[in-house]
Formats: C-alpha cells, structure tokens, sequence
C-alpha cells in the first residue's frame, strides 16, 4: 500500500540548486548557483556556493562561496578529517576542492580531469569520463590512479568497501557490462557482467551485490532461469519485451551464474516510461518512479514499502541515507522520513 512520506522539513533556498550530498551523520550539503540575469552567460562556468543544514531541522549552519561552479560534472561527500570534498566546474577547469564541515573555510583544491560523473567517500573520489576511470584521494586532492582500456567506453560508478563498479561499453559489440577495480590501486579484478546489455540506466551496490537498471534481461540471463523469466514476462499487460527490468548479481558472480533475482518493472514503450532510478543503502534498495519511491530488500529484491513523495517527479536530485530520504527541487530542500 502506497502512503505518503512524512515530511521533517523542508527549506526553502535563495539560489538555484544543482547538487546534494548527505551521510549517515552530520549536516546535509547543497550546492547553488546564481543565473544571471536572462539566464545569458559568457563563460562555460557560473559561480557556485555551498551551504550546510542541519539534517533535523533545515537550519542554514553556513553558506559559502564555493570554487567549483555551475556546469559539467560535479560531486560532493564528507571526507575523513571533517571536511567537505567538492567536484566539478571551475573558472580555471574542473577542480576537487576541500572545505571546512564546520563552516565552510577553503582547506585546498587541485586541479583535475574534467568528468561526468562522480562518487565521493570517505578515503576517495571517483570520477568516470567516456575515456578513463580516476580515483582522487580525499586528504591530498592528488590523482591516485587512472583506468582505461583500449576498446572501452564508461558511464557509471559505484562503490562497495574496497571495490568500484563500473558500468562501460564494449565498442566490439555496442553492448554495456559491469566491471570491477580496486579502489586503492584502480587494477582490474573482473566482470560482473559481460557486455551484453542494450543499456544500463542505473547501477546500485548493497551488501550483497551489484544491481543495474536495463532491459532486454534475456540477453544476460541463463537457461535455467529463463523459464521463470517468460513467466514473469507472459503476467505483464502489454508487449513482449521488457523496457525496464532490475537485475541483481552476486559481487563474485561467474560467468553463466544465475542473479540473486531479477524483476521486470514495465513492457511499455520506452518513450512512455516515467523517469526511473535506483540507489542503495544499508542493504536495502530503493527505485524512483515519478513521485513514488519503492524500498526492496537487497538481497531478495522483496518489496518492503513504498511511500508517494512529493517533489521527487519534479527534483534535480535524491539520495536516501540512514532511514532519511533528501529531496532537492530548484529552490528548495526537503528531508522525509522512510522507516522500512
């Protein structure tokens, strides 16, 4: 049964917002800029800003003017020495920056590949280009190590515990898979899946594997489970293929493995499909679907709740941590409460 998320508040922002980060603990980090006016600017950059509230009550703790700006690629996270790790634009090129947790004071900032997407922790910052994964580590904002290999396109990153997951493009076969590296030295460790995926949307990691948003799964799935795939497929209402389908694998998965479980979310055409998302936490998953935010168990992928919540059809960005869901429209921040 679908219920309304319950609020614990909401702020609402002078500036455009156009990033989030939020923990386990500690204030939640919002990235701003402000357009000039006519929204007609010169330089690829604007100036951007970032503010601190209080993850209770939406209290400003700081604002400050921030070196990385409004434009390709940005990241934001908590690094391990009370700091603010930034990502993204600057009027010099792209830069990683550190700032004070506690009010926002310049700590340092380096100078970086421009990228287009970005996962911040405690110990790294990843970055992903069509060409290259970089890891920067997160005291001295120097580059730590590159991945590349000849043949291979990169989209997404994401991070368990010392391992990083790639989602990348075999340009043999046009096809997507996902790839595993060590997070200190960036070496191949192997495939989880082989490129053989029309598309990855999204990738998600628990703790207890990788799980990608796709479709067309009959081309990844093994025989024996594909009984239970045609199945699953004959109870949908409309067409013969699925457009958005979850597929679950194990971490060390083989190659022929059968997933911890797959689930087919839509056979409707594609351009009908509403926006859709996936992101982990504390082993639980969580799928965006318009304004309706469904939590799974991980492992299973057994539904648990699912809460309308308002301004999530309409936001720049969401992130769920610790049993609190942070919601970023254009000039406003709201945190709601996602017991499951």
């Amino acid at each position: 049964m679908t219920r309304t998320a319950k609020r614990r508040f909401v702020r609402e922002l002078s500036s455009i917002v156009d990033g989030i980060a939020f923990g386990p603990t500690g204030p939640i980090l919002v990235h701003m800029y402000d357009p000039p006016a006519g929204d007609v600017w010169m330089d690829d950059v604007i100036p951007g800003k970032l503010a601190a509230l209080d993850r209770a009550s939406g209290e400003v703790l700081w604002q400050s003017p921030c070196e990385v700006g409004y434009g390709r690629g940005f990241g934001a996270g908590i690094g391990a020495d009370q700091d603010v790790i930034v990502l993204g634009p600057g009027s010099r090129g792209h830069l990683i920056a550190r700032m004070s947790l506690a009010d926002g004071k310049l700590l340092g900032m380096n100078e970086i590949e421009a990228f287009d997407e970005a996962h911040v922790s405690r110990d790294a910052a990843l970055t992903v280009t069509p060409r290259q994964v970089l890891a920067y580590d997160s005291r001295t904002l120097k580059e730590a190590w590159q991945y590349q290999r000849p043949g291979e396109r990169y989209h997404h990153v994401a991070r368990a515990g010392s391992r990083v997951y790639v989602v990348y493009t075999h340009e043999s076969n046009k096809k997507q898979g996902v790839l595993c590296l060590d997070v200190q030295t960036g070496d191949f460790q192997h495939e989880v899946l082989s490129p053989r995926l029309s598309v990855i949307h999204g990738i998600a990691v628990s703790n207890d594997g990788v799980v990608v948003l796709s479709r067309d799964l009959a081309q990844v799935l093994p025989r024996e489970v594909m009984p239970q795939f045609m199945t699953s497929l004959a109870r949908q209402s409309e067409g013969r293929v699925d457009s958005l389908s979850l597929l679950a694998t194990p971490f060390g998965a083989q190659p022929g493995e059968a997933p911890l479980w797959f689930d087919i979310l839509s056979t409707a055409p594609r351009d009908e499909l509403p926006d859709v998302a996936i992101a982990s936490d504390g082993g639980k998953l969580y799928v965006m679907r318009g304004a309706l935010l469904e939590v799974r168990d991980g492992l299973t992928g057994r539904a648990l709740d699912e809460w309308a919540v308002p301004g999530l059809d309409e936001s720049v960005g969401w992130q769920v941590s610790s049993g609190a869901g942070l919601v970023a429209e254009e000039s406003r921040a709201s945190v709601f409460e996602l017991p499951a």
